[in-house]
């Protein structure tokens, strides 16, 4: 790779593998940096600028939210689909409020206990197993069930959610059959689920929003399959990756794992530590005329890249930024995105990961990579860990 500030590559093998050290760079010699590729966009480096950005709605849109652009989908009526994720305001607000109820800090513990007992099932299912990769056989596998039971679905189908998850933000941002091809499965997918619950509603996410109305109207179906779609890719991918690299971290330092194991309690304070330091999210923003970024000229119509990951690492705002402080006390951390747009599951996706690291550091004190050139990353829209092996040294009684 060439000069990252005018030149820089989201899926450049280089800058998915070892972005920090070139996020350092650019904080110092742009800090803004330019790219043509991908159809071009800006990339931020700094925390101060990506919140200023993701707070300003008047001079950026959220419209396209993708780090790549893509061609915009449309249904029979010509109505585009469209999630919430890409609403500004006015429309932003109540899509936002309908969906409330489902993701606060109390919905989110009404999972903590089925989500315990997923987790130990999963971990039988390795007991006498000497190597595991935990990205896929345990990561992977906790989120997918989660939001299967929030939208009512049937949680074995978690290998087709899986792969329209990679079709719409990891390959199908290289490759535009993928990403036509996993749309469209989502949306058939989701349209039979509709169906079903017109004719059978339960207490679930989409039986909700079909009787939920905005200002006296019910939600548009264009809207209501996009942002059931948005809940189900996006819902799977961010937390399997968080998970993921949370367990990469601790196979790599024993200290720390062994902290945890010795310190239960302190796992939630890890959690913001992990969630800073392995943030896995880039969204976009669209300028919505000439403007100002720092001290960098967009012109209307550019994409903006904000890189959460890199603010999350900035030392103008953390402490030793590059260090993993598990009991670090201050962490004013952007993982979850800020502004009108921060993550709406974002008290779902810390109680899975305090639970999962919970439950596999309960069962699996000792563990190490097994072969460290085989962890395998995934860049673009969300950084994480694809495969982890890792070997296990000690169990419970079974050392």
């Amino acid at each position: 790779m060439g000069d990252w500030a005018t030149d820089f590559d989201i899926f450049d093998p280089e800058y998915v593998q070892h972005p920090f050290a070139i996020w350092d760079e650019l904080r110092q010699v742009c800090p803004v940096a330019q790219s043509a590729r991908w159809g071009g966009s800006y990339l931020l480096t700094t925390h101060a600028d990506v919140l200023s950005t993701a707070h300003d709605v008047d001079r950026f849109s959220s419209s396209s939210v993708l780090v790549v652009p893509v061609p915009f989908t449309y249904d029979e009526h010509g109505n585009r689909s469209r999630p919430v994720i890409n609403a500004d305001p006015p429309e932003h607000g109540p899509e936002r409020r309908l969906m409330l109820p489902f993701f606060t800090r109390l919905a989110a513990e009404r999972y903590r206990e089925p989500t315990r007992e997923m987790c130990r099932r999963l971990l039988l299912q390795f007991v006498d197993d000497e190597t595991v990769d935990v990205a896929q056989d345990y990561a992977r596998q906790i989120p997918t069930r989660v939001i299967a039971d929030i939208l009512g679905l049937d949680p074995e189908r978690g290998e087709e959610f899986t792969e329209w998850v990679r079709g719409a933000l990891e390959l199908g941002l290289m490759d535009s059959e993928i990403l036509r091809r996993s749309r469209e499965a989502v949306e058939s997918f989701l349209d039979r689920e509709i169906e079903r619950r017109r004719e059978e509603p339960g207490d679930d996410l989409i039986s909700f929003l079909l009787t939920a109305e905005i200002h006296g109207q019910s939600m548009p179906l264009h809207v209501l399959r996009s942002t059931l779609s948005l809940m189900l890719v996006a819902g799977i991918d961010t937390t399997w990756s968080a998970i993921g690299a949370a367990l990469w971290h601790l196979a790599r330092h024993s200290q720390d794992r062994r902290r945890l194991v010795a310190e239960p309690e302190l796992i939630p304070v890890a959690v913001e530590e992990f969630l800073r330091a392995y943030s896995p999210v880039t969204m976009a923003r669209v300028a919505r005329a000439d403007a100002t970024v720092g001290t960098t000229h967009v012109e209307a119509g550019a994409r903006i890249l904000l890189n959460f990951p890199a603010a999350n690492r900035d030392p103008a705002v953390f402490d030793r930024p590059d260090e993993v402080i598990v009991d670090r006390g201050v962490n004013p951390h952007i993982a979850f995105g800020t502004g009108i747009h921060r993550c709406l599951g974002a008290n779902l996706a810390r109680m899975e990961m305090q639970v999962a690291i919970e439950e596999f550091l309960g069962a699996i004190p000792e563990f190490e990579l097994s072969d460290p050139a085989a962890v395998a990353w995934t860049g673009g829209q969300v950084r994480g860990p694809r495969h982890v092996p890792v070997r296990i040294l000690e169990r419970p009684g079974r050392p």
